[in-house]
């Protein structure tokens, strides 16, 4: 008359089902009776009337203690509504009623899983707590309803790895426990040669699973059934007599069930039918919104199929039904994959064209506003008659529009495939209004000389190789090993023949890019070490010990005079450097006594929680209020994040805060050595040379065909900062005991803000960085950032053709998150810019004496 689950969240953590009683197992309950979580309980419960339920408080969800408590706490609130209902007829009455669910959610695990490590003592205590409730379970039903019809299905929803994360693909994350007995399961068989028998051909996430039995189980001796996951709700269905979930796409594991050979055939046909009416509903839905419906063809005749298996089983012929039955099953599963992917190649064909013509748009945009080639080409075209023509092109595209928006009316398409065709149509309509500027484009390209395309083949090479170097990056992190290692060699060499070796310049660059190269070699799951992170707050002291010394004593050399200018210099900027310095100092004792005490104690002290708030939120103010010159505000930004971020690291991501900033003073020492030697090639142009003075403004120019570098160049910053302290694409990787030292009671909210700003830090400097160096060279920032855009583009068309939807959870979570991260990368680029602009808009560089003549693209 009961269902009880008892749902923990962890590796090793049973699902424990009880009940053969159960008439339904969903919404339609009679009653239903949750303890638990605050975060899940009420998920499932407060919608329902007819439901009892109660959580424990949100404080008690502290990863700073251990969680054990919250199980016995579920446990006992069980306990207690069994023991009240010998004193309450009304609730005994209720409780040997049909339709009951009672759900327990034991948290414990998983909490300290996370906070403390799966091999600490205070998990290892924990699985020993949540076997003893186990056990405690068992012997509380089977003394309440004495009738010998409970089932018990114990497993576990995933793994966790050494470091305390789930998630992945590794066997630690996706091997699971499965252990069943009581009413209707099978004996356990003794091992014969093979360990274990898998009763499905292959498994879902495709991958081999072989991991050898736990010695401890002492079950070395018994034979092993190995399921995919999705095949225990067909089980526990079947376990109750009842149908299997609507949308379950398990196969039944007649390994488990102890059933004769007639029932094993029927139970089959069961589980077929559910999957093949899922298919049938898929299939009637589309056929009813399809113009050119295409059907399943290899379950066209699915009824034959069905009556001659309905033939076998009334003349006895079991092996041959079966045979039929897995066999409609596995065409049904197949079928399933065939509709949910029947639109794919329409909306992979949209799409990809949408984003092709965005961007084309982008680049022409770019060579519109932003290059001298406009003003070529619009006095050789007649921009009335353009105007004119635009007309025809947009009325054009208006009826295209129309007649595709009517073909979606009619199928009944969902509200995103207008939008997807929409948008798509706009941007070619866009295009091809602009044909006048594409046929000038190529007859401006028809007129150049040799040379001209050898340098633009020779930079769309170089921005091929990066954007793919960037793409592959995202799962093979030690590509940046290597494009540091010869960066580093050719920054060098390109300098030897700008700047003389003595200045030092180019061995820096050379150095610092060879530092960070490191990083990327390193693990993606961080060791805890907060000694280094203690350490990590010294070199940032020297560093910027070092930047400071810099722009005081290098003012009067021609090749810093650009980084180290100030229109003026006053006491209050010393004062200031020398503020930031203590707060870093502060923020280095703090990251030692804040571990420290909550190791020892097991709290946050609440005097160390206000002093890491007051601290990382003062000190991200104060850059404020820093010098102007280039790199005295990029020292002060530099000081105004290193308290936050060393607050939320927790091993080598802090000394990964000093060599990103080192690198990215390399990209501005380079970009003021080519800009200096420019000036002086500039100053040396011949006055035979009839180019135009190619300037948007006073503090602008126009872009070369070799600023292309600079987007580029960021971009493999910026992702690196993304990904040089670990596989931040994957939620796995956020390590959620970076946050202890702000906060320790769980709050998913606040956590996962901290987390995602300390991934934004390293962006932030990226990006200040960035808009310095466009001041610097005097490029438009904003026509760089299309830049950006347009290569992430590139980069988002070719991980959308990388999604998958089958394999494991990490294998599926990663290609969509690839593809989405690339894809709101350019959103939340600008957000940062307009973020950054606070600290970067009042830098001054030195103004230019006289306005040389540059080259046009």
């Amino acid at each position: 008359m009961l269902v009880l689950l008892l749902n923990l969240d962890l590796d090793m953590s049973p699902l424990l089902l009880v009940s053969m009683k159960i008439l339904v197992l969903s919404l339609k309950s009679r009653h239903t009776f949750a303890f638990g979580s605050p975060d899940i309980i009420p998920i499932f419960c407060s919608a329902l009337p007819h439901s009892t339920w109660n959580s424990y408080p949100h404080e008690y969800e502290d990863f700073a203690t251990d969680a054990s408590f919250l199980d016995e706490w579920s446990f006992d609130q069980f306990e207690s509504l069994l023991n009240r209902s010998h004193e309450d007829p009304k609730l005994k009455e209720l409780l040997h009623k049909d339709k009951l669910v009672v759900f327990l959610h034991l948290l414990g695990c998983d909490s300290n899983g996370h906070a403390h490590r799966p091999y600490s003592s205070i998990y290892l205590n924990n699985v020993k707590v949540v076997d003893k409730i186990a056990e405690r379970v068992y012997h509380l039903l089977e003394d309440y309803y004495r009738d010998n019809r409970t089932s018990y299905i114990f497993t576990a929803d995933h793994g966790m790895s050494d470091k305390g994360s789930h998630g992945d693909g590794h066997p630690t994350n996706t091997d699971t426990p499965l252990v069943a007995w009581g009413a209707g399961i099978k004996y356990p068989k003794p091992a014969t040669g093979s360990s274990h028998s898998d009763t499905v051909t292959t498994f879902i996430d495709k991958h081999a699973h072989d991991m050898p039995t736990p010695y401890d189980w002492g079950l070395r001796r018994v034979e092993r059934v190995d399921v995919n996951q999705a095949d225990i709700a067909p089980l526990m269905s079947t376990l109750l007599g009842l149908p299997c979930p609507v949308n379950s796409v398990g196969n039944l594991p007649l390994g488990y069930m102890k059933l004769n050979e007639a029932e094993e055939v029927e139970a089959v046909l069961a589980n077929t039918k559910q999957i093949l009416n899922q298919l049938l509903r898929k299939s009637y839905i589309k056929s009813l919104n399809s113009l050119f419906f295409k059907p399943f063809k290899p379950l066209v005749h699915h009824s034959s199929s069905l009556s001659q298996i309905d033939e076998l089983i009334s003349a006895k012929n079991y092996e041959a039904a079966m045979k039929l039955a897995v066999d409609l099953r596995n065409l049904s599963l197949e079928g399933l994959h065939y509709f949910q992917t029947y639109d794919w190649l329409m909306l992979m064909t949209v799409i990809t064209l949408g984003y092709t013509g965005w961007m084309i748009v982008l680049a022409l945009h770019v060579l519109q506003c932003y290059s001298s080639l406009s003003g070529d080409l619009s006095r050789k075209e007649q921009l009335s008659v353009q105007k004119k023509d635009s007309g025809k092109v947009y009325i054009s595209g208006c009826l295209l529009m129309a007649i595709l928006s009517v073909l979606n009316l009619v199928e009944h398409s969902p509200p995103l495939y207008h939008a997807y065709i929409g948008m798509t149509v706009f941007l070619w309509t866009q295009i091809f209004s602009e044909y006048r500027l594409i046929r000038g484009l190529w007859r401006y390209l028809r007129e150049r000389r040799a040379d001209y395309f050898i340098k633009l083949l020779f930079a769309a090479a170089v921005s091929v190789v990066i954007v793919e170097l960037l793409v592959h990056s995202f799962t093979e992190r030690k590509l940046y090993t290597w494009f540091f290692l010869i960066v580093g060699v050719v920054a060098s060499i390109l300098l030897h023949f700008s700047i003389p070796w003595r200045s030092g310049i180019p061995v820096f660059v050379c150095i610092s890019c060879w530092s960070l190269s490191v990083f990327t070699l390193m693990p993606a799951e961080i060791p805890d070490n907060n000694n280094l992170v203690v350490i990590s707050g010294a070199i940032i002291i020297v560093i910027s010990l070092a930047a400071k010394w810099l722009d005081t004593h290098a003012e009067g050399n021609k090749f810093w005079q650009s980084i180290t200018f100030h229109e003026s210099r006053t006491p209050l900027c010393s004062m200031l450097y020398c503020i930031q310095i203590f707060l870093v100092g502060v923020s280095s004792v703090m990251v030692f006594l804040s571990t420290k005490h909550r190791t020892q104690n097991q709290e946050l002290h609440s005097s160390h929680q206000f002093i890491n708030w007051f601290v990382a939120g003062s000190s991200m103010v104060l850059p404020l209020f820093s010098g102007n010159g280039i790199l005295s505000r990029l020292s002060s930004i530099f000081l105004g994040f290193a308290p936050p971020f060393l607050l939320l690291s927790i091993g080598y991501e802090a000394v990964f805060y000093s060599a990103l900033a080192v690198v990215l003073l390399a990209w501005i020492l380079f970009e003021n050595a080519s800009h200096h030697s420019s000036k002086v090639k500039d100053s040396s142009l011949s006055e035979k040379n009839t180019e135009e003075h190619v300037t948007i403004g006073s503090d602008e120019r126009y872009l070369l065909l070799s600023d292309v570098r600079i987007p580029l160049i960021f971009m493999v910053l910026f992702n690196v900062a993304f990904f040089g302290t670990g596989n931040f694409a994957s939620i796995a990787s956020f390590e959620i005991s970076s946050v202890y030292r702000f906060i320790t009671i769980f709050s998913p909210f606040l956590m996962a803000a901290l987390l995602i700003f300390k991934l934004f830090i390293p962006f932030m400097l990226v990006i200040c960085a960035f808009s310095a160096i466009t001041k610097l060279v005097r490029v438009p920032r904003l026509g760089c950032y299309f830049l950006v855009i347009l290569f992430s583009d590139i980069m988002t068309i070719h991980f959308f053709f990388l999604v998958k939807n089958t394999g494991s959870w990490m294998e599926i979570g990663n290609s969509i998150s690839h593809f989405g991260i690339v894809s709101a990368q350019v959103v939340f680029v600008l957000l940062l810019f307009a973020l950054t602009n606070l600290y970067t808009r009042s830098i001054r560089v030195k103004p230019l004496s006289t306005s040389p003549s540059l080259k046009t693209l």
